[in-house]
């Protein structure tokens, strides 16, 4: 087996940061320590007083494949996960046609077996009618059930309280959700079209999205998870007002309800919609500097777990179409670590608080076999970055396949060097490594 040495690393890791070496065998973490650099080995990293990461686990990806593959697949979207410092992903069930049986999550897994470079794990998803379906998941080996509780059309959402209660009361594992109440949501589109008819302003797009219709739906999940005593993750909270639906007075390890930001709530805020229109129209829609300034807040002070990314790209002629036809999401894997890392740059977050929430946080809650830490014998899921290396987002540089971003133009002061996914360098200095795929991901739950 080949055997890495890494030297003279700033390791950031279980809330400390301190220079050492660390050597890498096959896939794992064979030792860390401070003098291993006379040790043999097939390949030695002068770290040079860059910083070693974990790998930063995201646990929120929409790659599009199958049936949406004109706009991203597993394949190029994961090449941009690992150029972007992310070793894993859990990508969620509304691709074509969406995943709802046994039979369709697998197909996913065995196109990620031979197409992605990351690790990976697949949401099954819930429906109106496949709760046997559901519990029929392998707990070991999936990463939850998605439901989404607003924001969908069709059979994916779910928004009948006898079937919420169903899926609430039996479901055994991880239950995460997109809450957004429809009912609230069509009534502010109908006042929207009043006013402004089909030329809706982008500006509008909060307010139709609005606080109370996120507060509603967030509401009712904690209250139904309370009753039930069902393990819930709430997805990209995007208000002030739901923070006091969520405890920081625990240990995650002990948390039934959690909660996760996402970069571009954390980044925007509702002027910056002058400037990029219906490139940052996501669902939920980004709101104003004070639901930004207490997302960041939360997660300070644990109220809120995770930092995810909710990637989920389409094309740019489509984002660039009037607001009622254009879709919400964008690509945010690339630039999601270093744009956390440029918040540290300004003050606002600690490394190991980033490593905390993106990486950590991340593997604890979905309780990932052996990863999410610099550990002696867990999976080499590494990130070395170069703090003090500045680039601009560029078309040129940008690896979704869709090939824009939201941060184009953005000047970052932190680049990412390498990433070792499994012990395997799959990307270094901008070049990527096609020659090795990542792994499935693996839970350790009872």
């Amino acid at each position: 087996m080949k055997k890495t040495l890494i030297v003279n690393a700033n390791i950031v890791n279980e809330g400390k940061v301190w220079q050492g070496d660390l050597i890498i065998v096959g896939e794992r973490i064979e030792k860390i320590g401070n003098d291993l650099a006379s040790s043999a080995a097939d390949e030695v990293i002068d770290a040079k007083g860059q910083y070693l990461l974990p790998g930063a686990i995201d646990d929120q990806v929409h790659f599009r494949e199958p049936g949406l593959t004109h706009k991203a697949n597993i394949f190029s979207e994961s090449r941009a996960a690992v150029a972007g410092g992310i070793t894993s992903f859990m990508e969620m069930p509304n691709t074509s046609p969406p995943t709802f049986t046994q039979s369709l999550l697998e197909d996913k897994y065995k196109i990620a077996n031979h197409s992605s470079l990351a690790n990976y794990s697949f949401f099954i998803g819930a429906s109106n009618d496949n709760l046997d379906e559901v519990m029929r998941t392998n707990l070991g080996e999936v990463c939850g059930l998605k439901i989404f509780m607003g924001s969908s059309t069709g059979n994916l959402l779910v928004d009948n309280p006898h079937t919420l209660e169903a899926i609430f009361s039996r479901f055994p594992g991880l239950i995460a959700t997109h809450c957004e109440d429809e009912q609230s949501i069509r009534k502010n589109l109908e006042d929207a079209r009043t006013r402004f008819g089909e030329e809706v302003p982008i500006e509008q797009h909060p307010i139709i999205r609005s606080e109370e219709a996120c507060y509603l739906s967030s509401s009712m999940a904690v209250a139904m998870a309370k009753k039930h005593g069902t393990q819930l993750h709430i997805l990209h909270i995007s208000t002030a007002k739901e923070l006091e639906l969520f405890d920081n007075t625990i240990p995650l390890e002990k948390k039934k309800i959690t909660a996760e930001a996402c970069i571009h709530h954390l980044w925007f805020n509702d002027a910056d919609y002058k400037r990029l229109e219906t490139l940052i129209k996501w669902n939920p829609a980004v709101k104003t500097a004070l639901d930004q300034q207490a997302i960041l807040k939360g997660v300070l002070a644990n109220n809120i777990d995770v930092i995810a990314t909710d990637h989920a790209p389409h094309l740019l002629e489509e984002k660039q179409q009037t607001y009622f036809k254009a879709p919400s999401g964008g690509p945010l894997v690339q630039h999601s670590v270093v744009a956390m890392l440029e918040m540290h740059h300004q003050g606002k977050i600690s490394l190991e608080r980033i490593v905390e929430k993106m990486a950590h946080n991340p593997a604890i809650l979905f309780k990932i076999r052996d990863r999410g830490f610099i550990r002696e014998g867990y999976y080499a899921d590494l990130v070395l970055v170069d703090l003090h290396k500045p680039w601009t987002v560029e078309k040129k540089n940008i690896m979704a396949k869709c090939g824009w971003s939201p941060f184009e133009g953005q000047t970052f002061q932190s680049t990412i060097s390498h990433t070792f996914v499994s012990g395997y360098l799959a990307y270094h200095n901008g070049m990527i490594n096609n020659g090795q795929m990542g792994q499935r991901l693996l839970f350790d739950r009872k």
